[in-house]
């Protein structure tokens, strides 16, 4: 289940699409683009205008104000931060964007609408309300506002895929990586924080038989009122409990390859279009899966997830249960790690002895500020030996159960050597070619594309050659 990176939809929402020939709207708003004009004494108006043009894209003065207020939004010091600075940045998104078109990249609409709705979830949430939202943006009503969005979210991902296209074949030879670590002596040598292993042992409340088909009867009750007219998307926006597809209507766009647990994709894909499962049970719930559109190899689905209910008996039951399994393990009757490959009802992580998996590197070492907040505050003072209480543990996706954790390993601060930390190293070395790479495709195509910045920001220092003489 997924999340949208909140800052990079900030960019893309600054990031305004307008038509074709931009070359023209610049030049005849290039005379009151960003001149004050003093109102009264205590006030100063800005009259906004077009400040850059990259291809057949726009950039606005307001646009930067935007991306201070929602800088500022996120308690994000702004003082240092100059507005050439995030010109230069908009510039790079639009150049992206520019040329994804040219390549001809497609993003299909119902991409941008899942990550809109989510979006617009997200804003209503901390700003309180739809029309709070629309204040907040200074938008004329939602139907504007979610207008604008559509184009501003689907411009990053244009984005997205262009950078993506660009790095996605680039790899690097141990050779290389190799050389890239002897450039650094002395002082220069990188710095790799305080890491640490850490494992956890999980117990998931039995939930009873009387629970389980109680769900089962609501969701054949979904299904048969869909079979008679309901909409599908109406039903999993009420009832569905998967908080990442709920807000959109239950949706997924997935393949054999994707991610999916077994028993739910094994399911969707014995299904023909139009058609809905029977409840189908995983380790999340009970789902109703109906198949929207099959397209070769790629199916579009809507789900609901419900969950049955867990007693305050089986949360008791589970908390015990936990508790002996620790008392356990502190009187040497079994090592965590036994514990966890016998007894945590985790599947992830129970063939590993309990080791939590860094999504990021695929590898079970943290850096201490990199680790999940829930777990670091568990674990950041725990000793050598030391197991914590139980927790209980409330995960939206997967539900209650009672956790317990320990530090496997500690790995103190320290500077990168090329055997212990390669891994840490290749992705250094990786990320510095791809830089390269980009800058060099960058260079390129700033010289082919017409690019124009207001006279009031010709002289901003970019790290690209934005302003041609």
């Amino acid at each position: 289940m997924k999340f949208i990176n909140r800052f990079a939809l900030v960019v893309a929402m600054v990031c305004m699409v307008l038509p074709l020939h931009a070359q023209e709207i610049i030049k005849e708003t290039q005379a009151d683009t960003v001149k004050p004009a003093r109102v009264n004494p205590n006030k100063r108006v800005k009259i906004d205008g077009v400040i850059a043009v990259v291809g057949d894209f726009v950039v606005l003065d307001s646009d930067i104000d935007l991306m201070y207020r929602e800088l500022q939004a996120q308690n994000i010091p702004v003082k240092d931060v100059k507005r050439c600075e995030l010109l230069g940045k908009l510039m790079e998104d639009k150049l992206y964007a520019h040329q994804a078109i040219q390549d001809s990249i497609i993003v299909a609409d119902a991409e941008v609408n899942e990550t809109m709705d989510k979006q617009i979830d997200y804003f209503v949430e901390q700003l309180g309300s739809e029309d709070k939202m629309v204040e907040y943006f200074k938008k004329k009503d939602i139907e504007t506002f979610r207008a604008e969005l559509f184009d501003m979210i689907k411009n990053q991902k244009l984005t997205e895929q262009m950078q993506k296209k660009i790095i996605d074949e680039v790899e690097i030879t141990p050779e290389e990586v190799r050389i890239f670590f002897s450039q650094f002596e002395g002082e220069d040598v990188p710095i790799f924080g305080a890491e640490m292993e850490v494992a956890q042992i999980v117990i998931k409340p039995e939930v009873s038989e009387e629970a389980k088909q109680e769900v089962i009867r609501r969701l054949k009750e979904i299904k048969q009122d869909v079979l008679n007219g309901s909409s599908f998307y109406s039903k999993a926006v009420l009832y569905s409990e998967d908080p990442g597809s709920r807000s959109n209507g239950g949706y997924y766009k997935m393949t054999r390859k994707t991610p999916f647990v077994k028993e739910f994709k094994d399911v969707a894909f014995s299904l023909d279009e139009g058609e809905i499962s029977e409840p189908v049970e995983t380790e999340f719930g009970y789902h109703l899966i109906y198949v929207e559109k099959i397209r070769g190899q790629v199916i579009e689905v809507r789900h609901i997830l419900m969950k049955p209910k867990v007693s305050n008996e089986a949360l008791i039951a589970a908390k015990e249960k936990i508790e002996k399994i620790r008392q356990r393990i502190l009187a040497g009757e079994i090592d965590f790690a036994e514990a966890a490959r016998s007894e945590s009802d985790e599947k992830e992580t129970r063939n590993s002895g309990g080791l939590l998996m860094n999504p990021r590197t695929l590898e079970t070492r943290f850096e201490l500020t990199k680790l999940p907040p829930e777990v670091y505050s568990e674990v950041s003072d725990l000793k050598e030996g030391e197991i914590t209480q139980p927790i209980l543990s409330d995960d939206r996706a997967t539900g209650q159960s009672y956790k317990i954790y320990t530090v496997m390993n500690r790995y103190d601060e320290h500077k990168a050597d090329y055997a212990l930390d390669y891994t840490k190293i290749k992705e250094l070395a990786l990320k510095e070619k791809q830089r390269k790479i980009i800058g060099e495709w960058s260079n390129e195509k700033i010289k082919e594309t017409y690019i124009k910045v207001s006279p009031d920001y010709q002289g901003c220092d970019f790290a690209n050659d934005w302003v041609k003489n």
